[in-house]
């Protein structure tokens, strides 16, 4: 755990709407706590430093409630969808040792063979890994593969610890040529009566003449 995951909880007994307003006024999110059979917790937390916390995908945050300390993995944020300004954040507890399940985004790295486009098909990979050794995302090299390359879950390499709970066969990458967009036989059509056109007003010039 690094220091900047550390987080003081304050526990909070007010509930509803207006009170959520004016914890959200005064810089704090509304969060409950639940997990492992214990009975939800409420609390207000900093919310400038978790803000910062939870822009890395799974966040795990070491929280100290009333001088206890507790490890929570931030499980659902909550935000208007309007402004985006957090809302609610429900956190699951945690305890060092423990495999959690998360979905970890996959992140390309290098380029594949000139000419060539590497297309992301799965976004993330669904992984069991143990709580204090959450990875922030996958790296999947796509450095020179040809066209018709493909890379599926199980030729990824995964954190140490990790284990795969997406399906194997899943398909991660895939290389192909872009296809260009031709002129289609419908603008070409368009084109042919605008030089009949001219052609027949050319014709009644000459007549004129």
């Amino acid at each position: 755990m690094s220091e900047d995951t550390k987080v003081v909880a304050e526990l909070r007994e007010s509930f509803g709407k207006g009170f959520a307003r004016r914890l959200r006024a005064a810089g704090k999110i509304p969060a409950v706590i639940y997990g492992h059979g214990t009975e939800p917790v409420h609390v207000a937390l900093p919310g400038h430093q978790v803000s910062l916390i939870i822009r890395r995908a799974n966040a795990l945050l070491e929280l100290d409630i009333a001088g206890k300390e507790q490890l929570a993995l931030v499980k659902d944020v909550q935000k208007d969808p309007v402004h985006q300004i957090i809302e609610h954040i429900d956190l699951l507890v945690v305890k060092k040792g423990e495999k959690v399940t998360i979905d970890v985004p996959v992140v390309l790295t290098g380029e594949p063979f000139a000419g060539t486009i590497a297309n992301l098909d799965a976004t993330t990979l669904s992984l069991e890994v143990e709580a204090t050794h959450i990875p922030q995302n996958i790296e999947v090299s796509v450095e020179g593969l040809e066209e018709g390359a493909h890379i599926t879950a199980a030729d990824v390499t995964l954190p140490k610890g990790a284990t795969l709970l997406t399906d194997a066969e899943t398909l991660v990458v895939a290389v192909s040529v872009p296809v260009l967009e031709l002129e289609s036989d419908a603008d070409a059509e368009t084109e042919e009566p605008a030089e009949g056109e001219t052609e027949a007003e050319a014709a009644e010039e000459d007549a004129a003449e």
